[in-house]
């Protein structure tokens, strides 16, 4: 499956790469576009677990790098001061 690196700008300023093993990170996320912190939360959950779900339909189990990067997201965003924005700078 193609994956998809995607770098984000945490509210406190702080850059990150991100990993999705599947493109469906596009349909998600825009490069150049802020999201409010909870929205980008759900849109990264919601793709993250399409790209675990999609991996397992292909290979019969679930992805472990797609879980391990939305728990270090979550694991981020909670680190953050609420009302701020996320940036995502860039897919590729």
């Amino acid at each position: 499956m193609p994956e998809v690196r995607f770098t984000i700008r945490w509210p406190d300023g702080a850059e990150e790469v991100c990993y999705s093993p599947s493109t469906v990170i596009h349909q998600h996320l825009s490069a150049g576009t802020s999201y409010p912190l909870p929205d980008f939360l759900a849109r990264a959950r919601a793709a993250l677990t399409e790209a675990s779900d999609r991996v397992a339909a292909k290979y019969g189990f679930a992805c472990s790098a797609a879980m391990d990067q939305l728990s270090r997201i979550e694991t981020q965003a909670a680190m953050q001061a609420p009302g701020g924005e996320v940036a995502c700078l860039r897919l590729s």
